[in-house]
This record gives C-alpha cells, sequence and structure tokens, in this order.
C-alpha cells in the first residue's frame, strides 16, 4: 500500500468514512479548464456540421483527483436535446484538447469527457412546481400557521406561562 492510499484510508476512518469533496486544486484547475473552453467554443468554428451552428454552454468541468481528466459538462439553448451533440463532441475532444494544450499553462491537458448538464432543466422544472397553485396555497397556510403560533406565544408570555 502506498503512503499516500494509507494516509487517504486512514483519514477517511477518522473522518467518519466521509468522502471528501474536490480540493482546491481541483477546482481551481478545474475553473480555468471551463473558462477556456468556453473561449475555444465561441472562438474556433467546428468541423463537423452537426456542432457547426450550435452554441454550447460549459456549465462546469470536474477535474480527477490527479488532475489527468476532466468531466466537461455542457448544455445548448436550443430545443434538441443535448445527449444528440455528446458523440461529436466526443469526436471533437482531441482537437479541443490541442488547443488546451496551446493555451492553458499546465502540465499535462487533461482527457476530456462530455456529458451534458441537467441542473437548467432541474431548476426549470422546481422553480415551475413552486409556481403551482397547490404548492403556493401551501407555503400561503404554513406562514399563517406559524403567525398564528407567533401570536401564541407572544399571549403565553405576557400571561406569564
Amino acid at each position: 500500500m502506498s503512503r499516500q492510499s494509507q494516509f487517504k484510508s486512514n483519514f477517511s476512518a477518522f473522518s467518519g468514512g466521509e468522502e471528501q469533496g474536490p480540493s482546491v486544486r481541483q477546482l481551481k484547475v478545474g475553473e480555468e479548464i471551463r473558462r477556456l473552453l468556453a473561449q475555444i467554443f465561441s472562438r474556433f468554428p467546428f468541423r463537423d456540421p452537426i456542432l457547426r451552428d450550435v452554441e454550447f454552454t460549459i456549465t462546469e468541468a470536474r477535474m480527477s483527483p490527479d488532475l489527468k481528466s476532466a468531466t466537461v459538462f455542457v448544455t445548448h439553448l436550443g430545443h434538441d436535446d443535448i445527449e444528440t451533440y455528446l458523440p461529436a463532441l466526443k469526436k471533437a475532444a482531441p482537437f479541443l484538447r490541442g488547443e488546451l494544450a496551446h493555451a492553458a499553462v499546465l502540465r499535462s491537458v487533461p482527457k476530456l469527457q462530455f456529458q451534458g448538464d441537467a441542473s437548467l432543466e432541474q431548476a426549470t422544472h422546481i422553480e415551475s412546481l413552486l409556481d403551482s397553485p397547490q404548492v403556493k396555497r401551501d407555503l400561503q397556510n404554513k406562514d399563517s400557521e406559524s403567525d398564528f403560533s407567533e401570536e401564541e406565544s407572544k399571549q403565553d408570555e405576557a400571561w406569564g406561562v
């Protein structure tokens, strides 16, 4: 067992076995990769006709702990499903990695894996749920119940209870 893996196993036992989040280095490199890819996507037209007329938004780049691979989350504002573009993005990954090598100041440029980002769709779904009449009614009922309990507690204080 290497010293690093031994430290990780000892640390996870010490911390209750909980999984640790990304390191500061992973977050910084991921944000730099995201920023550079956004510039590359806006500057260079794709040769692939599937990707040529599509504007992508890169929402996040998650780095592996060894910084050798990055999962890039993409979305677009079109009506098509993002999953239809992922094979073409996978095919363009070596080109994008080469462009990153020219732009990034890193020891090694990570391998890129593209994944659709559903967070915007999830946020829209949650917002539509919160705007539904039933939820608004329930929230208003909850507010009126909390107002009632506040009045009761004020009366209890006045009576010395």
